[in-house]
C-alpha cells in the first residue's frame, strides 16, 4: 500500500516563495512507487491543497485531512518543507504533535530554539561551541551606539533574531550605519542580535538521520562576490558554493565534530544545515536552519549528492526516519 504524504509549504514568512521552490522539488522527487505525495500550501489566507492541474481542495484543520470530491484524504506522514514561520519555529511541530501525525522535522522544542539565534548559541556555548560576540536588543529598547560598538566593535552585521534567508540582515561599517541596520531588522522580527564581524572561511555543513545513524555530509565552503553571504548571493548567482570544501584535514575534522556534536546535543531528527566561519582552524558557529533549502541548487541536496545520495533516497530516508 502507497502512503499518503502531505508536502507542506510555503508558510507566513519572507521565504514563501523559496520554500514553494522546495516543496515543488520534494514532490517531483519523491518515489511514487512507494508514496502518494500531495502539495500542501499553507499561508496566512488559507491552507489547501493542490491536485496536479493546480486545483485547490481546503485542508480541515481539525484533523488535516482534505476532502477531494467524495474521496477523504488522510496523510500517514507529514514532509515539511516551510522555511521560516510556521514551519520552522516549532509551531506546525506542535499541531502534528497533538494530532498524532509523524513529520520529517525536528521536535517542536528544538524547532524553537534553532530558530531563536541567540537561545540557540546560548544553549551550545557550554558545551564548548564557538560564536561571535554579541549584543541583543529587543523593540523599545533604548539603543546605545557607542555602548553596542565597544562590545562588539565595527564592522559588525546586525540581523534579525529569527528570520532566514538573510532576510533583516547588514554589514555595518560605521556608527551611522547602525540605526538603519537595526530598522531593517526590525522589519523582520522584534528581537536583534548584533554580532562581530569574523573574519575568516565561510562553511555550511549537513547534519541528517540517514539509515538509523547520524551522518556528517560533506562541507560547503561558501565565496561570495557582495559583501557577504546575503540573500543575492544565496538565490541570485553571486556566490560560489564549493563542496567539498577546500580547507584542512584539521578544520574538516573540527566542523564537522561541532555540527555533530550540536545535533546530538540537541536531540536532533532529520535534517539540519549549520553554519560556520572557520578561524584558525576553529569552527565558530553562527546558526543551525531546521529545514533547510531543498531545491536542486540549496546547499543540502548539494551535499547529499557529493555523498552519493540523490535527492529521491535523500527525500525518502526523511520519511523512513518520521515512520521508524
Amino acid at each position: 500500500m502507497k502512503l499518503n504524504i502531505a508536502i507542506i509549504m510555503g508558510g507566513y514568512s519572507s521565504e514563501h516563495q523559496i520554500s514553494l521552490l522546495s516543496g515543488q522539488n520534494v514532490y517531483q522527487h519523491l518515489s511514487r512507487d512507494r508514496y502518494s505525495p500531495y502539495r500542501i500550501l499553507i499561508s496566512t489566507e488559507k491552507w489547501v491543497c493542490l491536485d496536479d492541474s493546480d486545483k485547490e481542495f481546503k485542508v480541515n484543520k481539525e484533523d488535516f485531512t482534505v476532502n477531494m470530491g467524495d474521496t477523504k484524504i488522510s496523510f500517514h506522514c507529514v514532509f515539511n518543507a516551510i522555511h521560516g514561520t510556521p514551519g520552522e519555529d516549532g509551531l506546525m511541530q506542535s499541531y502534528f504533535k497533538l494530532l498524532g501525525l509523524r513529520q520529517t522535522s525536528c521536535g517542536y522544542y528544538q524547532a524553537a530554539l534553532t530558530f531563536n539565534k541567540r537561545d540557540l548559541l546560548s544553549v551550545l556555548k557550554p558545551y564548548g561551541v564557538k560564536a561571535a560576540t554579541s549584543f541583543y536588543l529587543n523593540e523599545g529598547d533604548i539603543i546605545n551606539e557607542d555602548e553596542i560598538i565597544k562590545k562588539v566593535g565595527l564592522p559588525c552585521f546586525v540581523k534579525a533574531n529569527k528570520a532566514g534567508s538573510s532576510f533583516g540582515i547588514s554589514k555595518v561599517y560605521s556608527k551611522d550605519q547602525l540605526l538603519p541596520a537595526i530598522e531593517k531588522a526590525y522589519k523582520e522580527d522584534s528581537e536583534i542580535i548584533i554580532e562581530s564581524y569574523l573574519k575568516g572561511t565561510e562553511v555550511s555543513v549537513g547534519v541528517i538521520t540517514y539509515k538509523g545513524k547520524t551522518k556528517v555530509l560533506p562541507i560547503t565552503e561558501i565565496v561570495t562576490e557582495n559583501d557577504f553571504f546575503d540573500y543575492e548571493a544565496k538565490y541570485e548567482g553571486k556566490s560560489q558554493e564549493i563542496t567539498p570544501a577546500r580547507i584542512s584535514v584539521t578544520e574538516k575534522r573540527n566542523v564537522e565534530h561541532i555540527a555533530k556534536l550540536a545535533y546530538e546535543v540537541l536531540k536532533m531528527k532529520g535534517y539540519t544545515r549549520s553554519e560556520f566561519i572557520l578561524i584558525d582552524t576553529i569552527p565558530y558557529m553562527l546558526e543551525m536552519n531546521t529545514t533547510p533549502g531543498l531545491t536542486e541548487q540549496s546547499i543540502l541536496p548539494q551535499q547529499a549528492r557529493a555523498a552519493g545520495i540523490s535527492l529521491t533516497e535523500l527525500f525518502d530516508s526523511a520519511i523512513e526516519e518520521a515512520l521508524d
